[in-house]
């Protein structure tokens, strides 16, 4: 190959000079080859890359295609159910959502119904008319001692940092939770001034990093804490422990997305990646966290406290539980978010390989806590690709009171999943701190898709709640959706998952058998 390279070279620059000598017009294709010619004499003699070493030029074609394989993929090789993490039928329900336009489908489903693990609504014959139902209910969080209970809606947007997110998309995001009546988490990247301007709700969420509540050394600090959790755009307070798609990693913002203004608003300075721990140092045994939880609760004045967790090892949560039963102090709310769950940037084993998918951790700490007879004053959250009304059923029906959605909100935005959110180079200007991209997202625009798709889809969770005779999603138990489990045999989540019974957790002799190992591992005195 590299010989004929040489060939073909020498004889188009002779017949390209022969041709100029006779006439000068034919002189721009010296211009047009010899830079060719030179690159691939380039590609001959460097030892980087073998391929373009032994196909010298032709051997950039393969950069190049694969450079662009996404594309090619999403636009004319996916069909309507392919796509990875969402599928174009997912994205498609966003988009019509959002831009107010119809979400009817024709024909039929494009669903295989007899696939393992396809599931469905168990409709009811005594269905309830739309009329009678509310269109968006709410759930109040606040257990028996928090001061300042709140009133939230059905659907959220979930935990998206500004940094891994631009100031419009942020400032989007909140003009419409304030639009729809519903809350922002703010994500672990701090309280930035793009949460607060427009007005809607907040839910701060503070990680390992304590980003806007931090001292110079990184430690937890109450003075910073209270100065911004006292703000009335902030109605609850998130401790967060792990996230889906990293569990155990902590939270990573590429240098490349570090501004002066970022480092500001999280307290930290500027020159390289801002990561966060991945552990908490302001406590460290589960009866400490009791008393970080009193700490937040106070100086936030009597605000909603909650955590975030991905689950792992059962027996640290089961710890958490045993602590509070110990201790009479109570969360307000535990956001559960599977591995399946989505972020800017995180190492493919943690995405792939690590964290309880959603289903799975929803039973595991409804069970938990019913079993604990502490359900009644906690409310559950559900966080992982979550975007439809099924989806928010299908979380009601495993133990949440709630959910909340990031990628949903992100393709409201207008995201196409590009799958740059990490190089700091999304074309929609939703992922990035680069100023030519970020002018693309007009806030005022995108802020009436975001409210539109959120009030959309609690709307058309309430009407598959009515379609199966229940009148509020508080009533939608396990019973509701129905898995194919293998080609001939259905099961509901009720078998499916079993539930625990109230207060079977608080004596050894009534634990089941299938959480006995993890509960006698479990002490409050350690994770």
């Amino acid at each position: 190959m590299r010989k004929v390279f040489v060939v073909v070279s020498i004889t188009v620059l002779a017949l390209t000079a022969i041709l100029t000598y006779i006439n000068w017009k034919f002189a721009f294709l010296l211009v047009f080859f010899i830079p060719l010619i030179a690159l691939g004499l380039y590609d001959m003699y460097q030892s980087r890359h073998s391929i373009r070493r032994n196909f010298p030029l032709l051997g950039r074609l393969r950069w190049l295609l694969e450079s662009i394989g996404p594309e090619l993929r999403q636009y004319f090789v996916e069909t309507d159910t392919d796509g990875r993490p969402f599928n174009r039928l997912q994205r498609s329900l966003v988009y019509q959502r959002s831009k107010k336009e119809t979400d009817s489908h024709p024909f039929g489903t494009q669903l295989n119904v007899y696939d393992t693990g396809y599931q469905w609504i168990n409709h009811s014959i005594k269905a309830i008319s739309f009329s009678d139902i509310d269109p968006d209910p709410r759930v109040r969080i606040g257990s028996s001692q928090c001061e300042k209970p709140y009133m939230a809606s059905l659907f959220n947007v979930s935990a998206m940092s500004y940094g891994s997110l631009s100031k419009n998309a942020i400032l989007a995001l909140n003009a419409g939770a304030k639009e729809g009546g519903f809350f922002h988490n703010t994500g672990e990247g701090g309280l930035s001034p793009y949460h607060l301007e427009p007005g809607g709700d907040v839910v701060w969420n503070i990680g390992t990093g304590y980003f806007s509540c931090r001292d110079e050394y990184g430690n937890f600090s109450p003075e910073n804490f209270r100065q911004r959790a006292i703000l009335d755009n902030v109605k609850m307070i998130e401790i967060k422990f792990s996230q889906g798609a990293k569990p155990g990693h902590g939270g990573i913002l590429p240098k490349e997305k570090v501004t002066d203004e970022i480092a500001a608003i999280r307290l930290v300075k500027k020159g390289g990646d801002i990561l966060s721990p991945p552990k908490h140092s302001a406590f460290k045994t589960p009866l400490e966290l009791m008393d970080f939880i009193k700490v937040l609760r106070e100086n936030s004045g009597g605000k909603p406290v909650g955590m975030k967790l991905c689950v792992g090892n059962k027996s640290e949560f089961l710890a958490i539980c045993k602590a509070m039963v110990q201790t009479k102090t109570y969360f307000d709310f535990i956001t559960v978010d599977g591995g399946e769950g989505g972020t800017g940037a995180a190492p493919q084993e943690y995405s792939d390989h690590v964290g309880m998918p959603l289903r799975d951790a929803l039973a595991f700490v409804y069970d938990a806590l019913n079993g604990f007879d502490l359900k009644d004053q906690i409310k559950i959250i559900a966080s992982g690709k979550v975007i439809s009304g099924f989806d928010i059923v299908r979380t009601l029906s495993m133990g949440a009171d709630l959910c909340n959605s990031a990628r949903g909100m992100m393709f409201a935005l207008g995201c196409i999943q590009a799958l740059e959110c990490h190089a700091n180079t999304c074309p929609t200007g939703v992922a990035t701190q680069d100023p030519k991209l970020v002018k693309g997202l007009v806030p005022e625009q995108k802020s009436v898709r975001v409210a539109r798709y959120q009030h959309e889809t609690v709307k058309a969770a309430m009407e598959l709640i009515a379609s199966a005779g229940i009148d509020h999603p508080d009533n939608v138990g396990r019973d509701v959706v129905s898995m194919r489990v293998d080609k001939t045999k259905i099961q509901t989540f009720a078998e499916l998952f079993p539930e625990l019974k109230k207060g079977c957790l608080l004596q050894p002799e009534t634990v089941p058998d299938r959480f006995f190992y993890d509960w006698k591992k479990a002490t409050a005195e350690s994770f």
